[in-house]
Order: structure tokens, then sequence, then C-alpha cells
């Protein structure tokens, strides 16, 4: 994920902001940057690349001025350029920002009707824009920069430079984190306080749509709706803020709260919310010729495998195999002449996986991985890369890694769909609109964590617990089951609905709760019936499901969460994350150890 720094200070800005972004480099980029205010005007100093780049420019044409902001920039949309690069700038403002602006072709449309001349494909630049215009009005900064960010959709952090007021930066934040640091007379932002460690201990995070107005000596907090809020202000020690967990309990917690954001990196890193097209790296084989795809991978992100089987099979109508990867080997399955395998894994380092790419190479398949570690053995050995956005997961149990794993999966889907022209120019368009709807979609979900949790409470005196989906939501059911295992240490599974008579019903009674993915759509009075099966034998249901289906649901399910509603083909990603945030819920209950549970590692290196 990007990075955001940015300083009111005493001394030279610009020293300060290089040495926080390499604190930030963990998170992955490809091009960095740097404005100040030099004598009340807006100057940058941006790079392609690593920040040994930025630094050169810096210092063949220095920076001076002792407020300023920085940002290390991962491409989502818009080539990793010098150009594209942040900050984003106007003579009247400069703009850094992670996450996405969802609604930027709307806006960046009414702009232009109005003269505005863009100079980058970014979504930034248009929110960099959009202020300007504010201000020419006659707006003040304040102004300008609450009302911009009511125009604007989506997950995202930024930070917001005026010229002119040298001791002012404006901050925000809406479903991307943000941490805001207190000096002796200056002060600071980070995208987390990781960034901060070496310029100050005493750390205050921005809630939830919350804008704040940084001065030399304080900071101002408004909330939503621009009322006035009082944020904790802590103080943190060196090693906790090196480990970036910011104000959550646990790792996993916050990972489970950066879902919107990384969602927003990824996606917008192969879709382009102007065309509503797919825009896939170069892969290792034609679409339109293989005959067949294999796809391998461990724990979650097999699972992510077998969502991406569903859809590539159904978009694209290739044949896909999806196998656990430390067994791959051992079935020695016959391969098809040219065909090709697709390597899921989160650290890329993955023993059993990259074992099973040695038999896959050896039997000329053409090897595509998705990985998020773009330097791992995996993406190194492999013919092509897709990778995800989701930055350093810390807690054992994947969380943010597996929806980035699926946004990659369904765009290659789509792309892959379209390549073979089973998808018309329209149908991509409804597919990707659907896409570009999870970000903010996931942070809807994240609402309903005070349901969540109390459903929690219901299911941790479980021994047994059945999760039941069907179709595409079948693995994010097994999902579920397994981050209960995996934390709480409760056994569950997690089944096929309609499997469900065909052997699991014999464990239900009224101590077992049926935990139920069952959205409107084409499979949903399939999933009831099943769930009625359930219930007329005392199991207790607890669904998620939206607003069209939750009528059915309340005659006889005991809870009923209801999610925001979104197109049947982004399902998997959103219901992933209820049943990980109740997993979570369910571990604090019980005590355990959530973000290191028992005999379990982040990267499994051995086979």
């Amino acid at each position: 994920m990007c990075g955001i720094v940015g300083v009111v200070g005493r001394e030279a800005a610009a020293p300060r902001l290089l040495e926080a972004l390499r604190r930030l480099e963990y998170r992955g980029y490809d091009s960095a940057g740097i404005a100040t205010l030099v004598d009340g005007e807006v100057q940058r100093r941006r790079a392609e690349g690593k920040l040994g780049n930025l630094a050169q420019v810096l210092a063949e044409s220095p920076l001076s001025g002792t407020t300023g902001i920085g940002h290390t920039r991962w491409a989502t949309h818009g080539a990793p350029v010098e150009r594209n690069a942040h900050p984003h700038a106007t003579a009247r403002v400069a703009v850094v920002h992670n996450g996405i602006f969802e609604n930027y072709a709307e806006l960046r449309h009414e702009l232009e009707a109005k003269g505005a001349v863009f100079q980058t494909e970014t979504d930034t630049e248009t929110f960099c824009l959009l202020l300007d215009d504010l201000l020419a009005q006659g707006m003040t900064p304040e102004q300008a920069a609450s009302a911009a960010l009511k125009r604007v959709q989506g997950a995202f952090a930024v930070a917001m430079m005026f010229a002119g007021e040298a001791k002012t930066l404006i901050v925000a934040r809406q479903g991307a984190p943000l941490a805001v640091g207190f000096g002796e007379g200056e002060m600071f932002v980070g995208s987390d306080a990781l960034a901060l460690a070496p310029l100050t201990r005493r750390i205050a995070y921005l809630e939830e749509g919350d804008w704040a107005v940084l001065s030399e000596n304080d900071a101002r907090f408004f909330d939503i709706h621009d009322n006035p809020v009082t944020r904790e202000v802590r103080t943190t020690s060196v090693s906790g803020a090196a480990t970036g967990k910011g104000n959550y309990r646990h790792f996993m917690e916050k990972e489970l709260h950066e879902h919107p954001a990384v969602l927003g990196d990824t996606l917008r890193q192969y879709l382009d919310p102007r065309t509503l097209e797919v825009n896939l790296p170069r892969l290792p084989f034609d679409p339109a010729r293989v005959p067949r795809i294999t796809m391998t991978a461990c724990g979650s992100a097999f699972l992510a495998a077998q969502v991406g089987r569903y859809w590539i099979e159904q978009l694209a109508r290739i044949p896909v195999d999806a196998d656990v990867a430390s067994e791959l080997r051992y079935r020695d399955p016959p391969l098809a002449e040219g065909g090709a395998a697709i390597l899921v894994s989160q650290s890329g380092e993955t023993a059993d996986t990259m074992a099973a790419m040695k038999l896959l190479r050896e039997k000329q398949q053409s090897i595509l991985s998705v990985v998020n570690v773009p330097e791992s053995s995996m993406a190194r050995e492999s013919d092509a890369t897709v990778l995800t956005v989701a930055g350093p997961e810390i807690g054992v149990a994947s969380t943010k890694a597996f929806t980035a794993q699926l946004a990659v999966l369904a765009c290659l889907a789509i792309g892959l769909g379209r390549a073979r022209r089973e998808l018309t120019t329209l149908d991509e368009g409804v597919l990707t609109k659907a896409l570009l709807e999870v970000p903010h979609k996931a942070a809807e979900v994240l609402e309903q964590d005070a349901q969540i949790k109390a459903l929690a409470a219901e299911v941790a005196s479980a021994r047994d617990v059945l999760f039941l989906g069907r179709g595409a939501l079948f693995p994010i059911a097994m999902e579920g089951a397994l981050k209960l295992k995996e934390i709480s240490y409760i056994h569950a599974e997690g089944y096929a609905a309609g499997e469900m008579k065909h052997g699991p019903i014999a464990l239900i009674d009224n101590q077992v709760p049926v935990i139920a993915l069952c959205p409107s759509g084409p499979l949903y009075e399939k999933t009831l019936s099943n769930l009625q099966e359930a219930s007329a034998r005392g199991g207790r249901i607890m669904a998620f499901t939206d607003a069209a289906g939750a009528p059915g649901l309340a005659r006889f399910a005991e809870r009923v969460i209801v999610l925001p509603e979104v197109g049947v083909f982004a399902q998997p990603i959103l219901y992933a994350i209820p049943v990980q945030l109740l997993a979570y819920h369910v571990a604090v209950l019980k005590g355990t150890d959530v973000d290191q549970p028992r005999n379990l590692a982040k990267s499994v290196t051995v086979e």
C-alpha cells in the first residue's frame, strides 16, 4: 500500500520526510515524492523507482521549507512514472493520497467541463483539482477541504498542503489508516506510527470519517459531519511504533479494518473506472488457446483459488482444476499440452506451492503467480506475476491478503473472459462496476462490527460449528470455518449447502450453530431450503444476507445480519469479511493468542 507522511515543523522538512518515507518502504512502492512550502509557494520533487532516486533528485535540487508532505506510491491507476507520482499539485494546493476515490471519473468529467486540464491518469489529481476549484471560488482551505471530502466516495487517506499557509496541513481518513503525531512546537502525520517513530512518541489516530487541521502547536479534529471531536493522544514506545499496530488491540483486527483500502488499491491496479475495462499485465499464455488451467495453493490461498475456479470457468469457459499444493505432486495428474497454471500465495515462499511449481514446470505448463511480495521466490521463478496490494500482513491468519487474492482472481477471470470473447464489452462493464463498488461496501460491512461481535458471543461456547454456502460462496464457507479453527480452536467445517443432507446433517442439534452465507440471487431459494432442513432438526441458524434475502431467513433464523447488496459476482469478496471478523471476535472472547495461534506460522517454508 502507499505511504503518507507530513510535517509542520521548525526545521527543514525534506530530510525528515525522506527518512519517514524510508520507514514506509515495507509497504511496497514504485515512485515517491515530496512537496514543501518555499516562501509560501508549493514546490515538489518526484522520482520513479526507489527512494534512492528521490534522494538523488533532492541532492541535485534541494527543497527548503519547514512544512511539507511526502508519499510512496504503488501504482494502481496510471503508469508508475514521474508524472503520476505524488504529491499532485497546483499553484494553490498539494495532495498526497492512499486508497481510492471511486467516483473520480464523474468528478473529472465535471471539472473538465469547467475548463480544468489534467496532466495524469490518477484519481488523486481529480481531488487536487477539485480542491483548487473550491479555493478559486474564494473558500478557505478548511472550507475547501470540508466541501471536497463530502464530494468523494471510497476508501482513502489524504493529506493536503496549501499555498500561503506555512503552518497548516489538513488530513482526512475514510477506510484507510492515518496517525497524527504531536511534537514540541511541531506536528506530524503518517500512514502509521512506524513512519513517525523517529519524530515523536505522542500519537493520535483519526477515526473513520475524521478530518483534522494540523498547526505548529496542535491538531483540531472533526468528524464526518464537521463536528469538533476529541481524539486520545497516547504515548507509544519505539518498539510499539515499529510494529505499526496503531490503536487496534491485535494485528488481525487492524488488518481486518484495512480491507477497504487494500481492496481499493488492488482493484485500481487492474480496473479502469472510467472505461470499466480490465487491464491485465502480460500473461504467459494465450487466453484464446489455453486448453486447461491448473490452480494450486495452500490454506486460505487455496480457498481463494477455488473461488477463482468458479469465476474462470463461468466467465471464460476454460476448464480449471484446483488442487491443494501439498497433494498436487502426489496425484501427479496428466496435464494438457500448452496448459497453464495459476499459483496463489501471500508470501510467495510457501514450500508446498513452490514444490508444485517445480512439477508444473517439468510438465511444461506456463506459470502465472498471484503473490503479495514482488521480490519473493515464487514471483521471481514464475513466467509472470499478478500482484496483490495487501501490504505486510502480520497476523498469522490471513485476512486482507485473502480478499486481495480474490480481487485479483476476479479481475483475471473477467480479462480471460473478454480475451476469449465469452464476455461482451457490456458484460465486462457490468462486472467491473460491481467490483469497483466492493471497497466502499467493505467499509459498510465493518460498520456491522457490533452485530458480529454479538453473534460471536453465541458461537464462542460451541464445540462444533457448520458454515454453509452455495456456488462461489462454498469456498467462503470453508474460509469461515478455517478462520474459526485457526484462532479460536473450535471445530468447524465448511460445506456446500446442498451436501448437508448427505452426511453433516447428522451432527445438527440445538448446540450446533449453523453459519449461513445466503445473499439474494439465483441460489438463494435452494440455500434457504437447505437451512430450513437444518432448522427443523434443531440447528441454530445464523445467517449473513442482504436486504432482499433477510425476510425469508427471519422466519426461522436465530440471528440475521444484513450486509450491503452487491452484484452476485462480487459476493465472495464481500462475504469473506464478516466470517473473518466473526472468527476474530470469537477468539478474543475465548482469550486465545489471536495474532500467533498455536502451532501455526505466517509463512510455511518447509513441506
